[in-house]
């Protein structure tokens, strides 16, 4: 019974932690509004390595439509500046030799769609990362009732995996819907 509880208790870590990518992954498409979380995953290079921008800058939103970017060192402002450019993020930034400015256009109606598309690719990865979760529960549930646990306690820990594979598909669903919601509000 500790085996089964065990393993119980990994599907269900394993599964929170797949809504929480999903959410960290969310942050990074924007929905109409300067947020410093949409450069969050863009590197540059520092001294010869690839760092994490918010390591080496500071990011934040001086108004709802503006990203401003003060970097540590001046001497990497050109690194930062390439770097936005060469991401998949469609911004333009401003280089004024201290700073970089972005200012973060409206989204139009095909853009919005195309983003609420992308968030509902994320959602589904999401779940079906939690349907993997739970195939492997199941068949780690199954060795262990050909290793002797009574039929009964594997069937009941099936169920458990079950509930909590709808449980956190639903929890999916209903962060993708707050998402679609945000985008879709100009």
């Amino acid at each position: 019974m500790e085996e089964i509880n065990f393993y119980l208790d990994d599907a269900k870590e394993s599964m929170a932690k797949a809504v929480q990518h999903t959410e960290k992954e969310f942050l990074k498409i924007r929905a109409g509004k300067a947020n410093p979380q949409m450069l969050m995953g863009l590197m540059v290079e520092y001294y010869g390595s690839m760092t994490p921008i918010d390591q080496v800058s500071s990011i934040n939103t001086p108004d709802a439509r503006t990203l401003l970017i003060k970097p540590w060192e001046k001497g990497v402002l050109p690194e930062i500046e390439k770097s936005i450019i060469n991401s998949d993020l469609g911004l333009n930034p401003q280089n004024d030799g201290e700073t970089i400015r972005i200012n973060v256009p409206a989204l139009t109606e095909e853009r919005r769609k195309e983003l609420v598309k992308q968030s509902k690719g994320e959602a589904e990865n999401g779940k079906i990362t939690i349907r993997n979760i739970r195939k492997d529960t199941n068949n780690e549930l199954k060795k262990l009732q050909k290793d002797g646990a009574s039929e009964d306690e594997i069937k009941s820990a099936e169920d458990t995996v079950q509930d909590l594979t709808n449980q956190y598909s639903k929890l999916m669903d209903t962060i993708f819907e707050k998402k679609e919601v945000e985008i879709m509000t100009i």
